[in-house]
């Protein structure tokens, strides 16, 4: 079949049977490479099936024309590699010619002939490619039958018969291109467009140089929305007719929707070679490469194009404007004005340069820092070109701010102020930032409340203003600048959306918090700082652990996967296993694994949205694009010395507050964050901080970890063991899982005092006074004059003299007895050591005594203070708070209960009355 014999209603002649197809199928018969093959034509070899190819099309992955090509690789892939194997035997052969010529005496060509003997012999001269004489009597008879009668089947519509003898025909003889194409005609008719386009497909790889044919498939696949497959109709159209300009064209406008833009570019600039005088396409093919970051290849073209074209006007002056553009993007300012001087030279006619190239090169001079020349450029500008050429006096003016000249800059700027509506707060926001380097402070504030009522994202433009403000003395205008918009600010989580908006940006909580921070108000500092803080951390703390894992999306799986057997009976690939690695297998047999995995979590999750009536839809957006993380409000809160400084100041601010389940979750995710993220030093504070704060809540759980660092860094202080003991203090009764670090503690440092005596007191608080006293004669044995260690070794003593095992009791009361007046010498006789050892007689029964030192007591003085709150204990404002230094009230009842046991009643009601009773 002729290419010119395509269309919707052509029908074909049986006996115009193409001859470059009886070529092929004949090369195929008799083991012979044709010059179609070696020009890359198809060939169905071996035991492939053509029919079973085009109607399993839908099971396979990869697209006809992609399983064609493939496949046409394939096949010049063995053909390279036998003509390789052959020229090898060819030159081996001259290496043994003269030791054959020596012993055997027969020539080269000789030799040549006896092995050729009995084989066609194969040209060495180039086939013409004219019809060959008698080619048509060569086709088999049984396939001229055969097309005929397909032939008259397909013209008096009978298409079902005429699909039968075509495939008995592509049994047959596979390699010929006519009945595939009849098969393509007959399939369109009966509207299956799918399989027309694929047998279309074939008989067009049968017969590459049929250029009309492959400009069908271009249109089929443009108006099917396949844009990959038009772009290879299109590469294949070309190299049949490379006159065809509009395919070139077409390719070019392709590769840019595809998004392919380098290949977009070579393509116009290939054009551009055929047709210099094709401005746009020269100017489109720059812009491409520009676009792909060529700036490099985008001035040679133009170069080589100005250079090769001497007669300037108004198209080539654009294409001197663009290569300008592209020259100050890189800073090549001289070679700019060199353009633009030769492009004067050479204007006819004495014209005057656009008004866009005088500007740049005014711009130009400015960055060479030679300004008086600059504004002899600029002089061409006029307040009348600010509503016809407003992008013109917007670069002047960026480019005089850029290297500080403010005061130039903001000449121009003014120039654009009457239109500064245009420019969506932008051209304020410039003229602010002018004002504000020229020291002209109250016209800045005026523009930069005009910016940010334009601008979306305003968020240096209202920092920089609050500073400002803030300079002015007026607080509460800054603090108006920085507070989101009444009605904005909710208690619920922002959308998506809305956390764009700029006061949910961290910087601005950040200023604005410490706006509230200098004016003392600590409870709007709180507020306002610290969810940005607690977010920041949280994330950091996460993401610094979970890795994103790389996820392969399905196309890379399944171009793994090629790499295995394709068992597909039938199919074009069949028989061919690839070259491949043992990695490569085995990445291969793990795609395939995990492919069938998906699939199966695919097909549950569709069969499970079916069962409970939802319509269900595939979405494979998770494996094409790998996890995204969020990002944090404060992304350099951990790097940033000051903002260490600003999480100590709200970790205060906190605990002041009373707010101490919040002031420990930033603790500990501040601890949660890499150890070199945060100094030595801001740790410690941190863990101080957290410890204290610890002993303070009902359930210490949470801040442990900072009491138990705390200790093991000091485990000689008592300051620490103290907080220790208060937070252990908070557990009650379920102090004991607590014991082993305690152990641990004291096995490590045996000579610390303080884990002693809390062992001595846990012993105590369970009325186990005996081992109580054996830990506090082991602390006494250390620290012999601490008087906490005497009265805690008496007191012991003097419980465990009561108990009713003991044998030796009044030898332990007067141990415990001699202890209290050790801890009252160490205290020099003070009114809490007296007090002790009045309670110490009162309590074994020696009341007289017991009285003498509760007189003692009595004639003490004491300062009283009042009784401190805890942070976390509820302030009474209205009552005033009783002292508890003083311990004469103490001493005055217990001593009025001997008074009244012996019988003096006055005595103790005088007693009350003076000391207890106001």
């Amino acid at each position: 079949m002729r290419a010119e014999h395509v269309g919707e209603n052509s029908t074909m002649d049986v006996y115009d049977v193409n001859e470059q197809d009886v070529e092929v199928n004949e090369a195929c018969e008799e083991g012979e490479t044709t010059d179609d093959e070696e020009e890359g034509t198809f060939l169905f070899q071996g035991e492939t099936d053509p029919i079973t190819f085009v109607e399993e099309d839908n099971a396979s992955e990869l697209q006809p024309y992609q399983r064609l090509e493939q496949m046409q690789n394939d096949y010049e892939i063995l053909a390279a590699k036998k003509r390789c194997t052959l020229d090898r035997e060819i030159c081996e052969i001259p290496a043994k010619r003269f030791r054959q010529e020596e012993f055997l005496g027969a020539s080269f060509e000789e030799i040549m002939e006896t092995i050729n003997f009995g084989m066609k012999k194969r040209s060495t001269k180039s086939k013409q490619r004219g019809r060959k004489k008698g080619s048509k009597n060569k086709v088999n008879p049984e396939v001229t039958q055969k097309l005929g009668d397909a032939t008259l089947h397909y013209a008096h519509g009978h298409f079902e018969e005429a699909i039968c003898a075509l495939k008995e025909v592509i049994r047959l003889a596979p390699n010929l291109s006519a009945p595939y194409h009849q098969l393509g005609l007959i399939y369109k008719a009966m509207n299956d467009r799918k399989k027309a386009l694929n047998f279309y497909m074939i008989a067009a790889h049968l017969t590459p140089r049929d250029a009309s044919l492959w400009k069908l498939l271009v249109t089929w696949s443009i108006e099917l929305g396949d844009k990959k497959q038009a772009n290879y109709c299109l590469g294949k159209a070309i190299a049949a007719d490379p006159e065809d300009i509009d395919l070139q064209f077409q390719r070019a406008s392709l590769f840019v929707e595809l998004g392919e833009h380098q290949k977009a570019a070579d393509s116009y600039e290939q054009i551009s070679h055929l047709y210099p005088d094709n401005i746009e396409v020269l100017r489109i093919a720059t812009q491409l490469y520009q676009k792909c970051g060529q700036n490099k290849r985008a001035v040679c073209i133009l170069e080589d194009h100005l250079r090769n074209h001497n007669h300037i006007g108004d198209p080539v002056l654009s294409l001197v404007d663009l290569l300008a553009s592209i020259l100050m993007e890189s800073d090549a300012y001289d070679k700019v004005l060199d353009h633009i001087e030769h492009a004067q030279k050479i204007h006819s006619a004495g014209k005057e340069i656009t008004l866009s190239l005088i500007i740049k090169a005014g711009i130009c001079h400015v960055h060479l820092r030679q300004l008086e020349k600059a504004e002899a450029f600029f002089s061409a500008l006029q307040p009348e070109h600010a509503s016809v050429h407003p992008q013109l006096i917007m670069d002047v003016a960026d480019s005089l701010m850029t290297v500080g000249q403010y005061g130039s800059a903001l000449k121009y700027y003014m120039m654009l102020e009457g239109e500064g509506d245009k420019y969506n707060g932008y051209l304020h926001l410039k003229i602010a930032r002018c004002c504000v380097s020229l020291k002209k402070r109250v016209q800045a504030i005026e523009y930069y409340y005009k910016a940010i009522q334009k601008l979306n994202d305003g968020i240096d433009a209202r920092l920089t203003l609050s500073s400002l403000l803030l300079e002015e003395e007026r607080e509460d205008e800054a603090i108006s600048v920085l507070s989101p918009p009444i009605g904005s600010e909710s208690t619920l989580a922002p959308s998506s959306d809305e956390s764009k908006s700029w006061w949910h940006s961290g910087r601005i909580k950040v200023k604005l918090s410490q706006i509230y921070k200098a004016k003392g108000s600590c409870e709007a500092f709180v507020d306002v700082i610290f969810p940005v803080i607690r977010e920041t951390l949280f994330l950091e703390s996460v993401q610094q652990k979970v890795k994103p894992k790389k996820r392969l999306s399905r196309n890379v799986l399944s171009e793994r996967i090629k790499v295995l057997d394709d068992h597909q009976t039938g199919g074009v690939f069949h028989g061919f296993r690839p070259v491949a690695s043992s990695a490569d297998l085995s990445k291969a047999s793990r795609a395939k694994k995990l492919l069938g995995r998906k699939d199966a979590i695919k097909e549950a999750k569709r069969a499970a949205a079916l069962a409970d009536g939802i319509d269900w839809e595939s979405d494979d957006s998770d494996e094409e694009s790998p996890r995204l993380f969020l990002e944090p409000p404060l992304p350099d809160l951990v790097k940033d010395e000051e903002h260490h400084l600003l999480i100590l100041d709200l970790c205060k601010s906190l605990s002041s507050l009373q707010r101490y389940w919040e002031a420990l979750d930033i603790i500990n995710l501040c601890l949660k964050v890499e150890c070199n993220t945060f100094s030595v030093g801001m740790k410690e504070e941190l863990r101080t901080l957290g410890a204290r704060i610890t002993y303070n809540l009902a359930d210490p759980a949470n801040g442990w970890d900072c009491v138990r660092y705390l200790v093991s860094q000091r485990p000689y202080s008592f300051a620490a063991w103290s907080c220790y003991y208060k937070a252990l203090s908070r557990f009650g009764n379920r102090c004991s899982k607590h014991n082993k670090f305690l152990h641990s503690m004291r096995t490590k440092h045996k000579d610390s005092v303080p884990p002693i005596l809390i062992s001595g007191h846990q012993f105590t608080m369970i009325s186990q006074h005996q081992a109580a006293a054996r830990e506090y004669l082991e602390a006494y044995r250390l620290m012999p004059d601490d008087p906490l260690v005497n009265l805690c070794a008496g007191t012991a003593l003097i419980n465990l003299a009561l108990g009713h095992r003991l044998q030796n009791k009044h030898q332990t009361v007067l141990q415990g007895l001699s202890f209290l007046q050790n801890n009252a010498r160490l205290c020099k006789d003070n009114q809490e050591s007296l007090f002790n050892i009045a309670r110490a007689y009162h309590h074994v029964g020696l009341v007289t005594l017991a009285a003498i030192f509760y007189e003692k007591v009595l004639a003490i003085t004491q300062n009283d203070f009042p009784i401190p709150k805890l942070p976390d204990e509820n302030q009474d404002t209205n009552t005033k708070s009783r002292g508890h230094c003083d311990l004469r009230r103490e001493a005055a009842y217990n001593l009025h209960l001997i008074y009244k046991k012996s019988g003096a009643s006055d005595l103790a009601r005088q007693i009350l009355k003076q000391y207890v009773v106001f």
